[in-house]
């Protein structure tokens, strides 16, 4: 959902990627469904993994709630937004999980 958020509001000043450590390939339908309410069609996607992000050192690594755990990413700056993982909330609570992704995502894009 970040990197979707990313493109949307940072269209022409970002370039995003979205990785996970332990990634399924599967996007969470809840999440396609939390985006379709947002306009954003995830149907497309599939959750990637860190080793096949692009071999470079980002501007900004932004980490979910590992912490400390997080896999070595090269970057500039990185930050973790200790965000829960909404994978097994209710719609109702996985859309305000969502709804702060896209707050954090517009924060940290309105600072680039």
């Amino acid at each position: 959902m970040a990197e979707a958020f990313a493109r949307i509001h940072g269209e022409g000043k970002c370039q995003s990627f979205s990785a996970g450590s332990q990634a399924s390939g599967v996007v969470n339908p809840k999440a396609i469904e939390a985006m379709k309410q947002k306009g954003y069609d995830l149907s497309a996607h599939r959750s990637t993994k860190i080793e096949e992000l692009p071999k470079i050192s980002f501007d900004y690594v932004i980490s979910m709630g590992c912490g400390e755990k997080c896999p070595y990413v090269p970057t500039k700056h990185r930050e973790d937004w200790d965000i829960p993982d909404p994978k097994n909330m209710t719609p109702e609570k996985f859309s305000e999980v969502r709804d702060l992704i896209e707050e954090k995502v517009k924060a940290l894009i309105a600072r680039l």
